[in-house]
Order: structure tokens, then sequence, then C-alpha cells
């Protein structure tokens, strides 16, 4: 397995055989994975988006969102339960105009589900915690 180090970026392989929860980057020897939705920018997206393995869960929001900020600790939360099988990220729709437009972006938040660098999934709006895993577990 392949991943990209959420610290420094670095291109980490992991055998099959290894725990993946316990892998630590080659580079910084930080953990490969923190059980936290991870803020990402374009080019840490993209370097994530088709240097790993495995299925990304992608929410788009923004700051000034009711919606968003109520559903962010639910999607912090979903971290934990889904992690090594998926990797959360947050891209920042405000700071991140471009990605948000490349990927037609009309309402916040949108969740979308990547896989070998292809959108698979996607839904627009707050979900609670269990709609939330059902959606992911459907789609990774």
């Amino acid at each position: 397995m392949q991943l990209v180090c959420p610290h420094c970026a670095a291109l980490n392989r992991i055998p099959d055989t290894r725990l993946a929860t316990q892998a630590k980057c080659g580079k910084c020897h930080l953990p490969l994975f923190t059980a936290q939705a991870l803020p990402v920018s374009q080019t840490m997206f993209e370097r994530m988006l088709h240097k790993s393995d495995i299925p990304l869960v992608v929410d788009f929001w923004a700051a000034w969102c009711g919606p968003c900020k109520m559903m962010a600790p639910i999607f912090e939360q979903t971290a934990q339960q889904i992690e090594p099988r998926a990797r959360l990220l947050k891209v920042d729709t405000e700071a991140e105009q471009a990605l948000a437009a490349r990927y037609q972006i009309r309402s916040i938040p949108t969740l979308m589900v990547f896989s070998a660098g292809k959108e698979i999934a996607r839904v627009s709006g707050a979900l609670d915690q269990s709609s939330l895993l059902a959606w992911i577990n459907q789609n990774i």
C-alpha cells in the first residue's frame, strides 16, 4: 500500500502485513494516520488523490457555513472510526476556490469519495453520524 504522509507529504510504502494504524513516515517519523480529518491545500489534495492507495473522503466546507460548522465534529469523529480504511480530508472552499470550481461545488457542505484518483460518490448537505458512516461504508 502506498500512502502520502499528512505531515510532510512524503510518499511511503506500507507492507500489507503491517498494521497501517501503527505505521510511521519514513521521512519525518510521525504517524501516517492521525484519526483526524486533515485540512488540505490544493497541492496536498492533488498529491493524496494521485499517490495514495486508500480512498479519500473529502468535506468541501466554508467557515461561514452553519451546516458545515454543525457537521464538523461529526466528520472529525468519523475519522476515528474509518481510518485506516479511508483518509478524511477537509477542503476550505474559500481558501481553495479553484479546487471547488474544478469539482463544481455548488452547495456546502459537499462530501465526495475518491478512489484511484476518480470521484465515485457525492452528497450535499449535512449528515448525522449514522448517515455519514453508512454513506462512507457504502462507497469505500
